[in-house]
């Protein structure tokens, strides 16, 4: 049994998100009470490209929506989950099959699997956080 996942630190988070230019939000969502929107909102308003992940969706916010992973076109730098926690293994393999450099599963969101899965193949885990909280604490800076 592999060691249970730990977070990385405040210093190696902010650099991500710093870095970090492209997010694709799995289970992003049109509705605007759900916290996915909220988040797409809050990461949008602060400059990143996000790309919204829902076969259910055509756009979110402005953005159009992609199926899948897979159908997305270019890098993506960090892949934001908010789905049921036993789903997120498959993500992970579709997050390591399009080369993300990190896979974030938002506050709720826990399975050794996909964390061990993600890290095996050298990307950056954080589970059970939430990226909007995380990037405000943070203080990282706008992308302008």
């Amino acid at each position: 049994m592999s060691e249970p996942h730990v977070n990385p630190s405040d210093d190696e988070l902010r650099a991500l998100l710093e870095s970090a230019r492209t997010i694709a939000i799995v289970g992003a969502s049109s509705n605007p009470e759900r916290s996915s929107h909220g988040i797409m909102r809050r990461m949008l308003a602060v400059g990143y490209h996000v790309i919204p992940v829902n076969p259910k969706e055509t756009e979110v916010l402005g953005q159009r929506a992609v199926a899948s992973l897979g159908d997305i076109e270019g890098r993506v730098d960090i892949v934001d989950v908010f789905r049921r926690s036993e789903e997120t293994p498959a993500i992970a393999d579709q997050a390591i099959a399009i080369g993300a450099r990190a896979l974030w599963l938002q506050e709720g969101v826990v399975n050794e699997d996909a964390a061990a899965r993600a890290k095996a193949a050298g990307l950056v885990v954080v589970m059970d956080r939430c990226i909007g909280s995380m990037h405000r604490a943070l203080g990282v800076a706008p992308r302008r």
